[in-house]
């Protein structure tokens, strides 16, 4: 699924992690290694600023941007319509933020353990996602239906709001690498060496505030996917406002988007055993990506139809909508087997029959499932996500090419992240690894890649 991630292209410097959260080895040179890290460190918070720009006061055209900056020069066409932060937009920030930060360590949940932690830690989770979503989006239509908040206010102030974020994240991703190298939660945290790689990569793969509030879930979970959904919600009712109703298009892309985070605070648990959180540390990769890119990036195509309603009529409407769900749901469908096929230790049916499974190692035994819509490749469950990603997103049809950067920027990264998951394994299981490959020999895209 499209979970919290940051640029892709990041990944080229996978190889300089250290050890406790090591990941394969590349093919990068150190040069292009730093130079993507320095590349993502310095061009990711500016585009997120031409991102809304283009969508809401340049037509959502990027020439009219290009153009922009090429009369007044880059730097200065950059000053010129970055929003500096406000009292307005701040408030928002730490409301919204305190607000999840409440719900995530006052409501109930069940306990979940994550897997076993390269240094032998076990992580230890509340698992109480989907009562906060449901909170949050309850408390956020409660607001705007007693009048007590207009939502429209947040899309008003939105450049603001992405301005805030950009800086206030940074300066978190600053604090947790000063708390990596004197206050590290676990054995599970450590320096390479470099003041840019542990600041790009992090310093600890479970950094927490106490002993309960675990940082990663917070900005991965509770305020990056929590903060897709509430803006979703935001710009459907802004364009209420403005038009006194809300087209079909604008519908459609909110549904799924709302059924898509849906279906992620119902798996929440299952996203604690990912590369994310089990396997990325805690730095500007992943904490930065998930505080401004994804409330920037992930929610644009609803951002574009607030002022670009297109009326796609009620056939193509719902058929972009079941579409859409067909291909949430398979994707749901392809983590359920994944999980239930572990959780019984492969003592399961899957498409009505015993799961069919190879084993990794000798000594300590991973069964790999090869079978269902893990037999058709290894990481299928990538295709739906990006289809889901597509059908909430064509709403907008062709007018712009803007709207689609989502759908490529989640292609490209999801395409690295699958050469990222494979490389691990192979350097982990070694000949293991190469007899679950002859079994299921495309990665992705069943009979393409």
């Amino acid at each position: 699924m499209a979970k919290p991630r940051a640029p892709s292209a990041a990944a080229a410097a996978a190889a300089a992690k250290v050890p406790a959260a090591a990941s394969p080895k590349t093919v990068h040179s150190a040069l292009v290694t730093y130079a993507s890290m320095l590349s993502l460190l310095s061009l990711c918070p500016p585009f997120v600023i031409l991102l809304w720009y283009t969508m809401v006061h340049a037509d959502g055209s990027v020439v009219r941007t290009y153009e922009h900056l090429r009369e007044h020069g880059v730097l200065e066409g950059l000053k010129a319509i970055w929003p500096m932060p406000t009292m307005v937009a701040w408030k928002i920030i730490f409301g919204f933020g305190l607000f999840e930060a409440a719900l995530q360590l006052l409501l109930p949940g069940k306990r979940f353990e994550g897997p076993v932690s390269p240094s032998g830690n076990v992580p230890v989770y509340k698992a109480n996602g989907l009562q906060a979503y449901a909170v949050t989006l309850i408390t956020y239509l409660s607001l705007w239906w007693f009048g007590i908040f207009n939502p429209a206010i947040v899309y008003d102030h939105l450049g603001e709001i992405y301005s805030a974020l950009v800086f206030g994240s940074f300066m978190f991703c600053i604090f947790l690498y000063i708390k990596g190298h004197i206050a590290p939660s676990s054995s599970d945290s450590g320096s390479s060496g470099n003041v840019i790689i542990d600041f790009y990569w992090g310093m600890e793969l479970y950094p927490r505030i106490g002993k309960h509030f675990d940082i990663k879930v917070f900005t991965n979970c509770r305020f990056g996917m929590m903060s897709w959904a509430v803006l979703a919600v935001t710009y459907c009712i802004k364009q209420y406002e403005m038009n006194g109703r809300v087209a079909d298009s604008m519908l459609v892309n909110t549904a799924l988007m709302l059924i898509y985070v849906t279906k992620f605070f119902w798996w929440e648990s299952g996203y604690w055993c990912t590369m994310d959180i089990a396997h990325d540390r805690a730095g500007f990769y992943i904490c930065w990506g998930c505080l401004v890119w994804v409330p920037s990036i992930y929610t644009s195509p609803g951002m574009y139809l607030v002022n670009h309603p297109v009326n796609l009529g009620p056939q193509l409407a719902l058929s972009i909508l079941l579409a859409g769900i067909l291909c949430i749901y398979i994707n749901y469908d392809c983590d359920r087997q994944r999980q239930e096929f572990r959780r019984t230790n492969g003592k399961c049916s899957i498409w009505g029959k015993a799961p069919s499974k190879t084993t990794n190692g000798e000594t300590k035994s991973s069964l790999l499932l090869t079978s269902g819509w893990w037999g058709l490749s290894r990481h299928f469950h990538y295709v739906p996500e990006i289809l889901s990603a597509f059908f909430w997103t064509v709403p907008a049809l062709f007018d712009n090419f803007l709207p689609y950067f989502y759908v490529i920027f989640l292609t490209i990264l999801l395409f690295d992240r699958a050469k990222r998951d494979d490389d691990r394994c192979s350097s982990k299981y070694g000949k293991y690894w190469k007899m679950y490959c002859n079994k299921v020999p495309y990665r992705v895209i069943p009979g393409i890649y």
